[in-house]
């Protein structure tokens, strides 16, 4: 007696298991169509990656990854202001040291060097006529072969030099006395218009060993003497006036030691015998 069961003789299959394999031809297996997409997937995600890090192998046969890019540098232009402003702080630094060692040289060389150095000064010590710088003492009128002139023989008394600015010719036998103890004679030529008396004037009121006068038909406007040295200009702002005065008041006495004060201070050019009954002369 055989016994039949509700399926019949349809016996259920077994599911399918995928190996791995190809399925037989014919056939075909969701589980497989799955399992082969995501394969690709797999292998696309893995060459993307390759391709996104550097030095990576992209696809394609035998290819290469790209090399890392070097960052292009920009050029700026230089900054001028600064570069313009360090050469400048330079110059004018150079310029101060420069300046302070010319002074300072200036300032240890003795006083006949820088006499010598003025421009268009005249030494008559070294004149080989010796009258010109004779320093005897005579009374009444002496005649002088330099106008105005530098030394020679004078009166016993000076014209006082204490800064003294006189608006009239004075004798020159009492200036050259002035010029034997130190003292530096501004002459100008009478006439010159006042504004310029004035700014010599500047240079001589209150300073000791100095006097300042007119003169009648000087060939110059302006005549600096010390004793043995005269310098003739044109101009009252010529600046070797400063550099006469600077180089040749008191340094170039000689009678060092002797005063500006107490000398006469009455003008007019004939001079003044005071004290001759004294000592009999």
């Amino acid at each position: 007696m055989s016994i039949s069961t509700p399926a019949g003789d349809n016996k259920r299959r077994p599911s399918a298991v995928s190996t791995g394999k190809k399925p037989p031809a014919g056939k075909s297996s969701s589980s497989t169509s799955s399992t082969s997409t995501a394969r690709k997937s797999s292998t696309a995600g893995k060459a993307a990656g390759a391709a996104g890090r550097p030095g990576g192998k992209a696809g394609g046969a035998g290819g290469k990854g790209r090399k890392p890019i070097t960052p292009v540098k920009v050029s700026q232009g230089r900054s001028w202001g600064p570069i313009a402003m360090f050469v400048a702080v330079g110059v004018i630094a150079a310029g101060i040291i420069g300046y302070g060692s010319w002074a300072a040289f200036k300032g240890s060389q003795p006083w006949e060097e820088k006499a010598a150095d003025i421009s268009g000064i005249v030494n008559y010590r070294d004149n080989p006529d010796k009258t010109l710088t004779e320093a005897n003492h005579a009374w009444g009128p002496l005649t002088y072969k330099l106008t105005p002139p530098v030394g020679g023989n004078h009166n016993y008394n000076w014209q006082n030099c204490m800064g003294d600015v006189y608006d009239a010719p004075i004798a020159s036998e009492h200036a050259v006395h002035s010029m034997e103890h130190g003292a530096v004679w501004v002459a100008y030529k009478n006439g010159l218009p006042a504004d310029q008396v004035e700014k010599l004037a500047g240079k001589v009121r209150g300073n000791e060993y100095m006097l300042m006068s007119p003169i009648d038909n000087l060939d110059s406007n302006v005549s600096l003497q010390a004793w043995g040295y005269q310098l003739k200009l044109d101009s009252v702002d010529d600046g070797r006036i400063d550099e006469f005065i600077s180089a040749l008041r008191q340094n170039a006495t000689v009678e060092a030691g002797a005063t500006c004060s107490g000398g006469i201070t009455a003008t007019g050019t004939t001079p003044r015998d005071i004290g001759k009954d004294q000592q009999g002369g």
